[in-house]
């Protein structure tokens, strides 16, 4: 079993929640929506097989009002027609961030979203996905298991 690099060295673990605070605040403060940020991390985590970070941000996404409806059709959210423009731009972005290196694609959906979000919106959209693979990286090298919980998101023992 792999250590905890979260906890083998919590130095570089206090930085990496201080860089995820600030990353918070800055996009709250450049307009974007907590529902935003959550499909986004969550949209991330599914591309980057984060189990433990997919757990996280699906149940935090569900207690901002992100409908289970939406969480259940985010792999298919250019098809669903259940996302609206803005929630669309930040899903590409999650996409684009997540899944390196850009292709044309890729770039044109990111000039999508910046026409979509503004600069301000948009980069700062673009920060909670570098946040947030950040994370994903984290929790994947360190095998962070899912605990297993009821339908009220308690765990169970």
């Amino acid at each position: 079993m792999r250590p905890y690099i979260d906890k083998a060295v919590p130095e570089a673990w206090k930085a990496a929640e201080q860089f995820s605070q600030a990353v918070r605040e800055a996009a709250e403060a450049r307009g974007l929506r907590v529902t935003e940020s959550e499909l986004l991390k969550v949209r991330a985590s599914q591309l980057n097989g984060c189990s433990f970070c997919l757990d996280l941000h699906a149940r935090q996404a569900r207690q901002a009002g992100v409908s289970q409806q939406q969480l259940d059709l985010l792999p298919a959210w250019r098809e669903s027609g259940l996302f609206n423009e803005r929630e669309c731009a930040v899903l590409a972005i999650a996409e684009a961030a997540t899944q390196v290196p850009l292709t044309e694609d890729s770039r044109a959906d990111l000039m999508g979203a910046l026409h979509t979000l503004g600069e301000d919106t948009f980069a700062a959209a673009e920060w909670v996905a570098v946040a947030i693979n950040t994370f994903n990286r984290i929790s994947i090298l360190s095998d962070h298991p899912v605990r297993p919980r009821n339908a009220e998101g308690k765990l169970v023992r």
